[in-house]
């Protein structure tokens, strides 16, 4: 009964909105990783880049979160609302720590499988800009929704397989000269990986949505 009554109620939308801006930041900042994973003199400055679009989609998290405590009534539960603009944001969290991480080692070369991670965030982030304005009318959306979900998890599969075969390649290159050089490339690699898991995060997050709202 309460579900059919808040149906006929007013719904604040701004949310949505604020999504979107959420979801820009995290793409821009996975372009911005993708570019400072090409190496190079210009590695610093996507390495900023990726702190600064960070920064912007903490400011929307806030926005999200006090708008969920002022909001009478939201377009989905609140908790979900909460749910999903934290994994968001612990993505781009992750990216910069990885932009972190080579600050702190001076890395300015990458090997080819941290390059086509990269390449797969770029099209993670692309996928959650995609999904998200789909929620104003899930039921319309469902069987788009599941489809994006489902190619999140295999993009996070992928990443997952890449990781492998780079520490693998990583140990083969480095196991008779700089056990460093070892232990900095896997730390990039471990970074790399949790930003492909809180996209998955941000996939189940999405999925709980659509199967409480149809």
């Amino acid at each position: 009964m309460l579900r059919w009554f808040r149906a006929f109620l007013p719904k604040e939308e701004r949310f949505f909105d604020l999504f979107a801006k959420h979801s820009q930041a995290v793409r821009e900042g996975a372009l911005a990783l993708q570019g400072m994973l090409q190496g190079g003199e210009e590695t610093p400055v996507f390495c900023q880049r990726v702190n600064q679009f960070e920064n912007d989609a903490d400011n929307v998290t806030r926005e999200v979160l006090t708008a969920v405590r002022r909001t009478f009534i939201t377009p989905f539960d609140r908790g979900d609302i909460k749910n999903l603009i934290t994994a968001m944001d612990d993505a781009i969290d992750q990216m910069q720590q990885t932009a972190k991480a080579v600050m702190l080692f001076e890395v300015r070369t990458f090997e080819p499988p941290m390059r086509e991670i990269g390449t797969l965030l770029v099209q993670c982030s692309e996928l959650v800009g995609r999904a998200l304005p789909l929620l104003q009318a899930i039921g319309s959306n469902v069987a788009l929704l599941t489809t994006i979900t489902e190619e999140l998890t295999k993009l996070e599969g992928r990443v997952d397989d890449l990781h492998d075969i780079g520490l693998k390649e990583l140990f083969l290159k480095h196991r008779d000269a700089s056990a460093m050089d070892f232990i900095v490339g896997a730390e990039i690699y471990d970074h790399l990986e949790k930003v492909a898991d809180r996209f998955d995060d941000v996939a189940n997050e999405i999925s709980s949505i659509v199967i409480e709202q149809v």
